[in-house]
This record gives structure tokens, C-alpha cells and sequence, in this order.
């Protein structure tokens, strides 16, 4: 009865692979304090200085602060390169701080653009010069200006781009008498391509 009583009391004193895993996964994991950590103290202790910069500067400082947009803009701010959180300001007044805020004025106004004449080749193997106008808005100033570089210029390439494509699987005959149905094409394929560009619009 004795032995039996120390083997049990071995067998539980012996380690399971659970207890290894447990202790690999805590050494692995990363201490609380990072650079990250660091980096976020260096933000607000710079948000601090600008702060006082404003207070010590008073009156002065509202110049520099204090921006205004109209009511077709919006203004997207950066502090020190990063969004700053609640999307984008405006219209009216808003205010940012000296030295590490710097915004973005976005146009919220619908921008329409000549498509210049396209040498196509139609299904049938016919040439044909084709133009078209192009009308878009921005509808996510925040969206158009972080995911894109320039949402103008690429817009007016898309829409070439587009045009050619679309008219490339058409016939002489059908881009004659199809012309709705093609602009009607050419738009969903226009918003579905700009939407992550925060744009929106269509084809004439």
C-alpha cells in the first residue's frame, strides 16, 4: 500500500507537456514595454511642448493655429504623419497645432473631365476614335487621401483605361447602337474600381 502511495505521488509530481507549452508561451511573449510604448511617450510629450508653444505665444499663436475650410471642402490633419482620429474637419473652423499638425484640403465638389479621343480596336477588327466625358466626386475625403497618392490623376487614367476595355469587346455595329448600355457599363466599372479611392461618378 505504501509503494503504491509514492508512485501516485511521483506521477503527479511529474511535469505534463501542457506546463512546457505554458512556460515557452510566456518567455515568448514580448514585455509591456516596447518602442511602441516609447514612441507614444515621445508623441505626447511633443503634443505637450506644442500646447505650451500656443499658450506662450497667445494671442499671436492663433494665426498659425486656427484654419478654416469651405463649405465644399474638408480638411484632413496629420499629427506628426498620423491620421488624426474623427475623420476629416470642416466646413468652418478647425484648429491644429504648430509644428506637428499639418493638413490636407480635400474638394467634395463633382470635378467632370474630357476623356481624350482613344485610337480602339473593335471586336470586328475595325479602328474607330472614341471620347467620352467623365464626371466624378470625392464622397470619403479621409479615404481618397490615404489610399491613393493623386485620386485626380488616377481617375483620369482609369477612365481611359475603362474606355478602351469596354469598347475593346464590341463591335462597330454595337458601339453604335449601344451607346446607353455601354455608358452604363463603364460606370459600374468606374465605381467599383474608385470606391476604394473614396470617389464616386460616372460616364457620359
Amino acid at each position: 500500500m505504501e509503494g503504491g502511495s509514492k508512485n501516485s505521488s511521483n506521477m503527479s509530481a511529474r511535469p505534463n507537456n501542457k506546463d512546457f507549452q505554458r512556460v515557452d508561451q510566456s518567455e515568448d511573449e514580448e514585455p509591456i514595454t516596447s518602442d511602441e510604448e516609447s514612441l507614444g511617450c515621445c508623441v505626447y510629450l511633443l503634443v505637450f511642448f506644442s500646447y505650451l508653444l500656443v499658450c506662450c505665444t497667445f494671442p499671436f499663436s492663433l494665426c498659425v493655429c486656427i484654419k478654416m475650410v469651405q463649405e465644399y471642402e474638408r480638411a484632413v490633419i496629420f499629427r506628426l504623419g498620423r491620421l488624426l482620429p474623427g475623420g476629416a474637419k470642416g466646413p468652418g473652423i478647425f484648429f491644429i497645432l504648430p509644428c506637428i499638425d499639418n493638413y490636407v484640403k480635400v474638394d467634395l465638389r463633382t470635378i467632370s473631365f474630357d476623356v481624350p479621343p482613344q485610337e480602339i480596336l473593335t471586336k470586328d477588327s475595325v479602328t474607330v476614335a472614341v471620347d467620352a466625358v467623365v464626371y466624378y466626386r470625392v464622397c470619403n475625403p479621409t479615404v481618397s487621401i490615404t489610399n491613393v497618392e493623386n485620386y485626380q490623376r488616377s481617375t483620369r487614367l482609369l477612365a481611359a483605361t475603362t474606355l478602351r476595355n469596354v469598347l475593346g469587346t464590341k463591335t462597330l455595329q454595337d458601339v453604335l447602337a449601344e451607346r446607353e448600355s455601354i455608358s452604363a457599363t463603364m460606370q459600374s466599372n468606374l465605381d467599383e474600381a474608385t470606391d476604394p479611392w473614396g470617389c464616386e461618378g460616372g460616364e457620359s
